[in-house]
């Protein structure tokens, strides 16, 4: 491969540069892989299932959504003596985004890519805490010689930024956000804008989970937040469903290759499709519950069409957030209407009722299917909305994919995490807009 300019500074004019998709990678509870998964969705497969583990054997909930393929069937042993789960499932992801993009793994420190200029940016919303709950048992049963070294750089949150950083020798930054189940969606908006203004030219941005543990779900089953799965593992994540009573825990990694479009033509690379913007905001209403009126969301979805200079007629399609909570499904159908009419019948999916709620992860994931439906002009269907809620009132696509509308060019992904975290991403269909000025 050629070598990359630096584009050090923002396009001519002081104007902000276009940034455009051009690698993704995944692993969930669907596939080991971006292929698997997409199959997956498009199928309408469920990838949630009974527990069996020990630790498990006491709890009111004993269903979870766990990725599909082991990191150590993928991993050295090395890898995964150093690396908390956290941090595997997203260099795992990141590799398969890294190749999709055009790339190899010497590409950087081979100095075919300038290595200040290629960054990652990682959402999470608990890291490595797994880790620190082994080592606390370890510590109890065993004594603190048999704590292992790898304990405290492992627990970080930022571990998994920092990992993949290291594995492809990107030296342009390692950033980390943590915003509940809005991380991973924040982390590739926040990327968009390095990009924008310039301070890097490649960024792997994404988000990564591995939460799947007893005290968690224990916490959490607290809450009632939780599904129980009283109809059994396939039947229990069931987004905007009269009968949705709560999440499904999940975990995995999403990542997607973000790129000065400029910089993405100069190779020749493949173009999946525009980040054309994104809006984030706070509800500053409770710890837990969403806003009942939806008012944060609906300033996170106006910021995000902001953003990409668009306007609501324009979207073709949304990924909705819709986590199977009475609550939260509720508030987001009604800031959907608010934002886009009543009448609209915009397509709405929601992939939780496949994958579960990845967590920190999910968004990044969601990310993903999203580009993906732009790329192939389809919708995944979403599963386990047998009997809308009369209340939710949108245009749900179930049953089987459907194809993505030709009128307008824009599609949505949402994320909404506790204390009131809204992001929504925006992707657009891709013109050669410098052609065409040409």
């Amino acid at each position: 491969m050629p070598p990359s300019p630096a584009s050090a500074e923002p396009s001519s004019g002081g104007r902000r540069r276009r940034v455009v998709v051009t690698g993704i990678g995944a692993i969930t509870p669907l596939g080991g892989d971006v292929a698997g998964t997409w199959q997956g969705l498009l199928e309408g497969r469920c990838g949630v299932r009974q527990l069996h583990g020990e630790e498990f054997a006491e709890l009111p909930v004993q269903i979870a959504a766990p990725v599909a393929v082991e990191p150590a069937e993928l991993l050295s042993r090395r890898e995964m003596r150093t690396m908390s789960r956290c941090a595997q499932f997203a260099v795992l992801a990141a590799r398969e985004a890294w190749a999709d993009a055009g790339f190899g793994p010497e590409d950087i420190r081979g100095e075919a890519l300038v290595a200040g200029r290629v960054g990652v940016s990682m959402g999470t919303i608990i890291g490595g805490a797994p880790v620190l709950v082994a080592a606390d048992h370890t510590l109890s049963a065993r004594g603190a010689r048999f704590v292992s070294p790898h304990t405290a750089p492992m627990v970080v949150p930022n571990s998994a930024a920092a990992q993949v950083a290291v594995d492809l020798g990107a030296r342009g930054e390692a950033r980390t956000v943590v915003s509940a189940c809005a991380s991973g969606t924040e982390a590739i908006g926040q990327a968009i804008d390095r990009i924008r203004d310039g301070h890097v030219d490649i960024v792997l941005a994404g988000g990564t989970e591995a939460v799947i543990t007893a005290s968690v779900m224990a916490s959490f089953t607290a809450m009632r937040a939780l599904s129980p799965g009283a109809e059994g593992p396939q039947a229990a994540s069931r987004p905007f469903d009269k009968a949705r009573d709560g999440f499904v825990l999940g975990e995995g990694a999403g990542v997607v290759v973000l790129e000065a479009e400029e910089h993405a033509r100069a190779r020749g690379a493949r173009i999946y499709g525009e980040a054309a913007g994104w809006g984030l905001s706070a509800d500053a209403h409770h710890m837990v519950a969403p806003r009942p009126d939806g008012a944060g969301i609906v300033d996170a979805l106006h910021k995000a069409l902001a953003d990409a200079g668009a306007r609501p007629d324009e979207v073709a399609h949304v990924n909705a957030h819709a986590t199977a909570t009475p609550a939260g499904d509720a508030a987001e159908a009604l800031a959907l209407r608010e934002v886009f009419g009543a009448g609209a019948n915009i397509p709405v999916t929601a992939p939780k009722g496949a994958l579960g709620h990845l967590q920190g992860a999910a968004g990044a994931v969601e990310a993903v299917a999203t580009v993906l439906t732009l790329h192939h002009r389809l919708i995944p269907p979403t599963i386990g909305c047998d009997n809308p809620d009369d209340g939710i009132d949108l245009d749900i696509v179930a049953g089987a994919p459907r194809p993505l509308p030709e009128k307008g060019d824009l599609v949505l992904s949402n994320s909404y995490g506790f204390g009131g975290h809204n992001a929504v991403l925006a992707f657009r269909r891709y013109t050669d807009m410098l052609s065409q000025a040409g």
